[in-house]
């Protein structure tokens, strides 16, 4: 049993919830136990889909700095990998995704919520990448997924300056998708991925490879990428049931194969 984060399965969705008070500091262990919980919410068919959470306090206020003061170039060169890998599990997991974000989420917990699809986040929550404040930059991809959700130019104003966005300013920049009161962060998550469940659950999981890879590829590559899984999903059985409740005037019956 994992000691600090676990998976929690109620009606199709899976429910990643961070437990290390008083701030859910990601300290090495931490991120192992995300991305085992990661990896098996990816795994297990009865998942249709995923909220990251970290309680009604604070969704992750970063990295657990005591750890890494005393490491030298050498210890971290030997980490930097894991550490952003333990996180980007969460940008793979092949079903939607959703960061439920109450208080803080910062350095690493902000990079947390950034592999992650969507961020329904508090009216009082604070996000940020401060390491530059500590004469670090961020190491888990901060510099790379902020800058492609946000634009690089606001990237390096959150990056350089290391200061905090309210709620507010996340919505406006893209970095918040939902903003509520608090008390409704983790049932805002799952009304956001509640249909999904119900879903034809391939093709939402190619929907999320080829805008995900596309990104990474010339806009050629991309499409040639998107006719691929396009043409893949005429294997499966939601693709036939779907057209076949079309033609009939129903309500498709998703199975997820």
């Amino acid at each position: 049993m994992a000691d600090f984060v676990r998976v929690e399965i109620k009606d199709g969705i899976g429910t990643i919830r961070l437990d290390r008070p008083p701030m859910n500091a990601l300290n090495t262990q931490v991120q192992e136990e995300l991305r085992e919980a990661a990896t098996a919410a990816s795994a297990d068919p009865e998942v249709r889909a995923v909220i990251v959470y970290g309680g009604e306090k604070v969704f992750a206020a970063g990295a657990d700095i005591k750890e890494m003061a005393d490491m030298s170039y050498v210890d971290m060169s030997a980490r930097a990998a894991d550490l952003s890998s333990a996180l980007g599990v969460f940008a793979r997991i092949p079903k939607p995704v959703v960061a439920a974000i109450t208080g803080y989420a910062l350095g690493g917990g902000c990079e947390l919520a950034l592999a992650c699809d969507w961020r329904v986040v508090a009216d009082d929550a604070k996000l940020g990448q401060p390491e530059i404040k500590l004469g670090i930059i961020p190491g888990a991809g901060g510099t790379q997924r902020l800058a492609r959700l946000v634009g690089p130019a606001r990237a390096k104003d959150l990056v350089l300056s290391g200061r905090m966005v309210d709620a507010e300013e996340a919505l406006r920049i893209g970095l918040a998708d939902r903003v509520v009161p608090a008390a409704e962060v983790y049932d805002t998550a799952v009304a956001l991925v509640r249909p999904y469940t119900e879903g034809p659950a391939q093709a939402v999981r190619a929907a999320k490879l080829a805008i995900d890879g596309g990104l990474d590829m010339d806009l050629t590559s991309g499409l040639a990428w998107e006719s691929q899984l396009f043409a893949a999903l005429f294997a499966t059985e939601d693709k036939r049931e779907g057209m076949t409740a079309f033609v009939e005037k129903r309500k498709p019956r998703f199975t997820g194969r």
